[in-house]
């Protein structure tokens, strides 16, 4: 049983991720597909006169800021367009693919942040009417069944809020969860570098290998921007259960083949 999470950003090679997952699936393996979608969210949002904002917490995370509309656009653009055409791609590869949304059946519930405190320029700043939110609970029961029925679920990542409204949540964070609640022996993130680097600036730094205990070391050290999402994801997953993390290279021939076979960098 593994969990693939592909990153929306631009380069990661989409068919070549969905040749990867017909073949892993033909050879009887149970595969759960979480995807991103980010550039083409931020393409559309500015066609549709609401450009993206980014900001950055007072942790030192960067993240979209998710007003009503903003969430509106990523239910428009992931939970629909994309979903659909990667469950069109893995069907023309005779792969039964079934796409929902996290909202879909409560398959994520998720705390929802009514406000998120950032920091611009110099200042604090409190933003209001946040819908973005932390996956607290998976719906396991329900990605079992549709796994022994058969289907490959393609899951976008939007959850619902205890108060049964649509939030953003992290690809990678929902990857990690889903991984967790179905106790994966491995849980893929696929994205547009070839895995954790020690220089930001140098694709050849591959950090390979990192111990669960090296985490924390390569949070502080290593990791800028989404990385730190991912590896935040990767302690996650692996505290509650999971084999194996590996965060790969998305781009090129068979990257789900490569990431298996223990390319980029693996965390276990």
């Amino acid at each position: 049983m593994i969990v693939v999470k592909m990153g929306g950003s631009q380069g990661v090679d989409a068919d070549g991720v969905c040749a990867d997952l017909a073949e892993v699936a033909e050879q009887g393996e149970r595969v759960v597909l979480v995807h991103g979608g980010s550039h083409e969210t931020n393409v559309i949002s500015e066609k549709l006169g609401h450009p993206p904002r980014f900001v950055t917490s007072v942790t030192g995370h960067s993240s979209r800021y998710t007003d009503r509309r903003t969430v509106e656009i990523l239910s428009m653009v992931i939970a629909g367009r994309i979903n659909t055409l990667l469950v069109e791609r893995l069907q023309r590869l005779h792969v039964n693919a079934l796409g929902l949304s996290g909202v879909d059946g409560r398959l994520l519930e998720a705390k929802r942040k009514s406000s998120l405190r950032a920091v611009e320029g110099a200042k604090r700043v409190v933003l209001r009417g946040e819908y973005s939110g932390r996956i607290e609970r998976v719906n396991a029961p329900l990605l079992r069944s549709l796994l022994e029925d058969g289907y490959l679920p393609v899951v976008a990542p939007l959850a619902i809020s205890h108060e049964h409204e649509i939030v953003n949540v992290d690809g990678d964070r929902a990857a990690a969860a889903i991984g967790a609640a179905l106790r994966a022996t491995a849980v893929v993130l696929l994205t547009n570098v070839p895995g954790v680097l020690s220089d930001p600036d140098d694709e050849t730094s591959v950090v390979e290998r990192i111990p669960l205990d090296g985490v924390e070391h390569a949070l502080e050290c290593y990791a800028e921007g989404r990385m730190k999402r991912k590896l935040l994801g990767a302690l996650e997953s692996l505290q509650a259960g999971v084999g194996r993390v590996v965060i790969a290279d998305g781009r090129g021939e068979r990257p789900l083949r490569r990431a298996l076979a223990g390319e980029g960098t693996v965390i276990q």
